[in-house]
């Protein structure tokens, strides 16, 4: 089937009207809002989007982060800074596994037969990925071996991105494996995720795991054709079975019959091509379509309605099966998305969307189209978007998480989008852009949705008249009355890596054309722990909005951040915990009108600041850690003192040496990778290697680590400690003694500190009886 014109998915332009760029910077969060289990691996708290009473996607699994779970391995975040593991993950903390032995290991809160859990390994030196495994164990035992990969993440440079690792920006860190127990699980079972060798790989770092009880396959509905026994269809995925799927829809098509996908893998390497036809599966955990053609990769397995210029589909249903795709680069031309094409009238419903570029683009003009009780999962690109002429048309309760772009977007292209909705939705850890967005539109409903972690050049909710063909002069602007009610947004929006400065948590952009006479609500709602400004403007101007019962609770900079005209009124919006003493940043003085009705605090000031800098962020979530169960996350406590800091203080600071053999340099000490080490010289004691944490930290432990391999004899070093706040005047802290590191219990070793507070943190090595000269591959230092 031939595609249609193919429209680059443009990215994030830079306004040269801009004259505000100082880069944005931030730290650690030091207060938290209360929401999370009793932290076993010392994280702080946060949040959790799943769950949230009335908002959201309804989901038949319980999610737990590895950050609140029982683990050996190493805590790290909570970070924000785009570019770390940490920011990636949920809630911006995980656990890293590097030895042999090292596990995060979850207690069932319900009953399952199922997990899905989400992970990130390093990258291979060419690019392509790493395979390893991780051992799932139940209660003690082993259970069984499940297979990992990095092959689906680990991008570099600027957009559309690359695999090259020589590159700068490497992001796109995590993804996902799903993998069922074979009977189910009592609640207060213990599963363990345990590493059994870091061959394969020298680190797995485990972000949160969701479990669930997964009913019995969905047996062939009577009369339904059957892609196996009427068609060959080889359900071991050894042969590619694209033809005869694509026999058994088209004569369920002309015959009026269901087409049933079996239990089973099937290869599939180019699109099926779908018109008034039901196609269904036994249910996305029993049939699973996958596959790519392995000559020409612009082909790959699909689901696709005719294209509109040859007609389009309609009337047609898919149900209960998974897409499960091996696309592992972004090539915006290739028409590598799960579903695609145009189909008016039709159903998506219980479909598993996973490693493909887009879950879901939709070319119109096509009209009454619905996706609903679905997973996204693992996009090279946006989860859905509605493009060129898409109307009346929803996505409702489907969870999305870890896009390459938008989570959920509509972009009204030349061809004006109309009357679509994205409702009770959960969309997670877009890695580029935003959680959801329309770019143009007219009469737009996103509500009752929940967004979190948004990590770079985008925010939780955009409206705006951006991207080509985004204009009223083909009334596809945004137009007629644009609903976002009873939305929560936590932890969204982020620094844009083109713009050097913070993205609101919601925003609105006139970049095309000024937004006007439209009527923009938002209403209901709450904006917690935004990353930086909770509301922003920016762009040509932004008229007719309306908000009306919203909370702000947690801004990492300003409640408002005006950098565009606009219009808007404000009744009952209460701020809280905004970082800047002045909650608005507005350099465009009268230009941005304010109308105040009752109820408001905590966010107008008058004048606003217009200072010229971007203060760097505070991120504090609101609150406090709380003792005891979970709480709403919309609803924070006061703050307090912020908790002690958590995780390895050294990671990525900055290090000095007095001397290093060959590539053995200091900065292997504090990579986060035991595999790699210093050296120092031979034969020159002594030898140092100094820390600077950044600011004065009570730190109370050092683990020292050498390389795990067993290729290391056991060796005994001899290592002072000391301590400084100035790099000048270095004070003992821990005296020189023997540490012994052994392989065969893990090559490392402990030094307890009083917990003097310290800047700088210096080794010095006197001694090695394994080897002339100071080693070490981690120096973690952590408060307690």
């Amino acid at each position: 089937m031939t595609p249609p014109p193919r429209h680059r998915l443009f990215r994030r332009s830079v306004s040269a009207s801009l004259s505000l760029a100082l880069t944005a910077v931030g730290t650690a969060a030091a207060v938290v809002m209360a929401g999370a289990p009793a932290a076993q691996a010392a994280a702080v708290p946060a949040p959790s989007p799943v769950g949230i009473s009335g908002r959201g996607a309804s989901v038949p699994f319980k999610e737990q982060e590895a950050e609140y779970a029982a683990t050996n391995g190493t805590l790290i975040g909570p970070d924000r800074l785009y570019g770390s593991l940490p920011s990636e993950a949920s809630g911006r903390q995980a656990v890293t596994l590097d030895a042999s032995g090292e596990y995060v290991e979850f207690t069932l809160t319900a009953p399952a037969n199922a997990m899905t859990f989400r992970y990130s390994l390093p990258d291979d030196a060419a690019g392509t990925g790493r395979d390893a495994s991780l051992d799932l164990r139940v209660d003690g035992s082993s259970l069984k071996s499940v297979p990992v990969t990095s092959k689906y993440g680990w991008y570099y440079g600027g957009y559309p991105f690359n695999n090259n690792p020589g590159d700068t920006d490497p992001h796109h860190f995590y993804d996902e494996t799903r993998t069922m127990f074979g009977s189910t699980l009592a609640a207060g079972t213990k599963i363990r995720l345990q590493v059994t060798s870091t061959a394969a790989s020298p680190s797995f770092t485990i972000d949160l795991a969701d479990f669930e009880q997964v009913g019995a396959p969905v047996g062939k509905p009577s009369g339904a054709l059957d892609v196996v026994s009427d068609f060959g269809a080889d359900p071991t995925g050894a042969a590619d079975s694209t033809a005869k799927i694509q026999a058994a829809v088209d004569a369920g098509r002309t015959q009026g019959k269901e087409v049933y996908i079996p239990q089973g893998t099937f290869k599939v390497q180019d699109h099926i091509v779908v018109d008034k036809v039901t196609l269904r599966g036994a249910g996305p955990w029993y049939s699973v379509l996958t596959g790519r053609h392995p000559t020409d990769r612009s082909k790959a397995v699909g689901v696709y309605g005719k294209y509109s210029a040859q007609g389009g589909s309609s009337n047609v249903t898919l149900k209960d099966f998974a897409i499960i795709g091996d696309i592992r680069e972004r090539v915006d031309n290739d028409q590598v998305n799960a579903i695609g094409g145009a189909m008016s009238n039709s159903v998506v419903d219980n479909v598993w969307m996973q490693h493909t570029k887009c879950g879901a683009w939709m070319d119109g003009p096509m009209d009454n189209f619905t996706i609903r009780n679905s997973r996204i999962l693992d996009q090279t690109a946006d989860g859905v978007n509605f493009h060129y002429g898409v109307t009346n048309s929803t996505v409702t309760n489907t969870f999305v998480r870890n896009t390459g772009d938008d989570g959920l977007a509509m972009w009204a292209e030349n061809v004006p989008n109309v009357k679509n909705k994205f409702t009770f939705n959960t969309v997670i850890l877009p890695i580029l852009a935003n959680n959801i967005v329309t770019y143009g539109g007219k009469d737009i409903t996103i509500s009752d949705n929940v967004m979190s972690d948004t990590i770079t050049n985008g925010g939780g909710l955009h409206i705006a008249n951006r991207y080509p063909g985004v204009n009223s002069g083909q009334g596809t602007a945004v137009s007629g009355t644009h609903t976002a009610a009873r939305n929560t947004l936590i932890r969204t929006g982020n620094n844009d890596f083109n713009w050097r400065f913070g993205v609101g948590a919601i925003w609105f952009s006139g970049l095309n054309e000024p937004i006007s006479g439209a009527t923009v609500n938002i209403t209901d709602s709450e904006i917690l722990d935004s990353s930086y400004a909770a509301i922003h403007l920016i762009e040509g101007a932004s008229n007719g909005l309306h908000f009306d019962n919203i909370k702000i609770d947690g801004a990492g900079t300003y409640a408002l951040q005006i950098q565009a005209p606009g219009t808007a009124s404000f009744n009952k919006v209460v701020a809280t915990h905004v970082a800047q003493s002045n909650p608005i940043h507005n350099c465009v003085g009268s230009g941005f009108q304010i109308t105040q009705g009752t109820g408001n605090s905590g966010w107008y000031a008058n004048p606003p600041a217009c200072t010229g800098v971007w203060p760097d962020p505070v991120w504090t979530n609101g609150g406090v850690p709380g003792s005891g169960g979970p709480t709403d996350p919309t609803d924070p406590t006061d703050p307090t003192d912020p908790p002690e800091e958590t995780g390895n203080l050294a990671r990525g600071r900055t290090v000095t040496e007095t001397s290093h053999a060959d590539v053995y340099g200091a900065a292997n000490a504090v990579d986060g990778n035991a595999g790699t080490y210093w050296e120092s010289r031979n034969n020159a004691f002594p030898q140092s290697v100094t820390v600077d944490l950044g600011a004065a930290k009570a730190v109370k432990r050092l683990v020292l680590k050498l390389p795990p391999a067993t290729a290391w004899a056991a060796r005994t070093q001899t290592i002072g400690v000391t301590g400084s706040t100035d790099n000048a005047a270095y004070s003992s802290l821990k005296a020189p003694a023997g540490y012994t590191f052994d392989p065969s219990s893990g090559n490392t070793a402990t030094v307890t500190l009083t917990g003097t507070p310290v800047r700088y943190l210096r080794l010095t090595f006197t001694a090695n009886t394994g080897w002339p000269a100071g080693q070490l591959s981690e120096l973690e230092a952590y408060t307690s």
